[in-house]
């Protein structure tokens, strides 16, 4: 008998996530259905993904002027060849209330996916999470909001992913386990983070990812942030949850359960098995695999734990998730700015955290902010931030 296909949207179809997405969908063709994608500024490969993956709607920035200008792809989609053409933020909203989903893989950085995230769900649509931004900027939100609909949210991170797939009956669990790489500082010194060029913080050692996300692993914030990111997705008290460094990155992540039993998820580093388990829960299916996995061929695994003298920016998401309310949207708006200023060469990598904390300490923290709110913040901390960076030029 032949399977009702899954229907999907993907918001953020050109990004990292994304693509490799599409990639699983493409090895499981007869499982999905695609609704709609929706990408960025790049419009030449979005219009090859519509071409080649056929969505009903394709959605893209706002066009300005000079993203107007001529060019057959953007033609091309301004001509519609077959799917329906949306724009920006009004378009997202209109993919995420769209109920032919059944769930929505949001896969796009930054906090232009907070607001689609809460449209599915206010429609009872099913999400697929690779949106830190999501719950680190209102995680109580989000997780309200998807109880009151009876909305699942699976996450993508490879280390919520293995959390999730290990948690079998959540309240036997004690603690949770989230393994980080080290990124390419671990056994650096100080006086090596702080003289880091761009080039030496994005030569992560086993994961290919974007710019943003591969300085935050540098700095080891991406470990900060998914420290918030699982209290809220898991509702565990932060004393409950432990960072441990493993290089290898075999382990992705594990519990332990109240009777001294540590589950943990393993496999080879690679994005496309987190992103299939997630837009296939609660089934499993053959898909794309770089090779077997062999533990003799593994050999080793090591395990330490963090310095938080060198990575202070774990010690910092701590702090913030412990307080809650606005403090976490007040550092990922620092930290990104930040990041952004140091990929502009115009600060040194561990000038990331000095900005952050500060930015930290000075905010007022507002303890239940509504979304008007989380926005208002977010936009007035970057702000500060930007200023305060004009010191370091």
């Amino acid at each position: 008998m032949k399977t009702k296909k899954r229907k999907i949207s993907i918001i953020g179809s050109t990004g990292s996530i994304g693509r490799q997405a599409l990639e699983v969908i493409e090895k499981l063709e007869d499982k999905f259905e695609i609704i709609a994608l929706a990408g960025g500024n790049n419009v030449e490969l979005l219009k090859k993904q519509a071409e080649k993956f056929k969505p009903k709607y394709i959605c893209h920035n706002n066009p300005s002027p000079a993203f107007q200008a001529p060019s057959p792809a953007r033609r091309s989609i301004r001509r519609g060849k077959g799917h329906k053409l949306l724009y920006g933020s009004e378009g997202l909203e209109q993919i995420c209330s769209n109920k032919e989903n059944d769930i929505i893989l949001v896969a796009c950085s930054g906090k232009i996916g907070l607001k689609p995230t809460l449209t599915a769900i206010k429609n009872g649509i099913d999400i697929a999470l690779a949106n830190k931004e999501t719950l680190v900027m209102a995680g109580d939100i989000v997780m309200n909001e998807a109880k009151k609909y009876g909305v699942n949210i699976i996450p993508v991170d490879s280390e919520h992913c293995a959390i999730h797939q290990c948690i079998k009956d959540i309240k036997l669990v004690d603690k949770l386990i989230i393994t980080a790489s080290g990124g390419p500082f671990l056994h650096k010194s100080v006086e090596d983070m702080k003289n880091a060029t761009v080039e030496q913080a994005l030569a992560h050692p086993r994961w290919n990812m974007g710019k943003k996300i591969t300085v935050d692993s540098a700095t080891l914030m991406n470990k900060g942030l998914e420290i918030i990111e699982a209290h809220h997705l898991f509702g565990f008290d932060y004393d409950k949850i432990e960072v441990v460094v493993h290089p290898q990155s075999i382990v992705h992540s594990a519990i332990e359960y109240v009777d001294g039993s540590v589950i943990a998820q393993l496999g080879l580093p690679s994005m496309h098995i987190p992103i299939q388990y997630a837009i296939t829960y609660p089934e499993r299916f053959e898909g794309i695999k770089s090779k077997s996995f062999s533990f003799s061929e593994i050999a080793r695994l090591d395990f330490e734990k963090p310095d938080f003298e060198k990575f202070q920016t774990v010690k910092l998401a701590y702090e913030m998730g412990k307080i809650g309310g606005t403090a976490t949207v007040c550092m990922n708006a620092a930290n990104e700015e930040a990041v952004f200023a140091f990929l502009d060469g115009k600060i040194k990598l561990y000038n990331i955290y000095e900005i952050t904390k500060k930015m930290c300490d000075e905010h007022t923290v507002i303890k239940n902010p509504s979304i008007d709110e989380i926005f208002a913040v977010d936009k007035e901390i970057r702000q500060k931030t930007k200023e305060y960076i004009l010191k370091f030029i």
